[in-house]
């Protein structure tokens, strides 16, 4: 039966479960080996979120309660589809994914961040996207190079 011909309610309860699917990048998946566990572990909560609806007895809410985890299941699987495990840089002469690169900023601020995977980004926790626009300036350069971003320059100090 149609939703239009049930209950006022089911019409709510239906479009508070048809959530859009969160956006996929169009970038390469990069990932180390700590964002490819990070995603596997994400999926399983996902996964146990999901399982743990099915024991809802009331249609509704069973909808409700299953539309955030089956979201991020199908987000979650696709990126683990695509992921593509990238070795530790095998040298610190240049900046690259999976790099710590240290840097100092024209207001004498010094930043340290792991150059990362999308979906292990954190700048709180000091890493960023490989397809930032910080990161993108620092790739392949080394110790002692001065790139532009924002209007400051960034000197490089350290690669780990």
């Amino acid at each position: 039966m149609a939703v239009a011909f049930t209950k006022e309610e089911s019409f709510e309860t239906a479009s508070e479960t048809l959530l859009p699917d969160r956006p996929i990048s169009p970038h390469p998946n990069l990932v180390t080996e700590a964002g490819l566990k990070a995603l596997e572990q994400q999926f399983q909560a996902a996964r146990e979120a999901y399982d743990a609806t099915t024991t809802i007895d009331d249609v509704n809410e069973k909808r409700r309660q299953a539309a955030g985890p089956l979201r991020d299941l199908r987000y979650l699987a696709a990126r683990l589809r695509s992921a593509q495990l990238m070795p530790e840089p095998a040298s610190t002469d240049a900046v690259a994914f999976g790099s710590t690169v240290t840097f100092g900023r024209d207001d004498g601020r010094v930043q340290t961040y792991r150059i990362v995977g999308e979906d292990e980004a954190d700048p709180k926790a000091g890493s960023i996207s490989y397809v930032s626009p910080v990161a993108r300036l620092l790739m392949g350069k080394a110790v002692g190079d001065v790139v532009e971003s924002g209007g400051q320059e960034l000197e490089i100090i350290a690669i780990a």
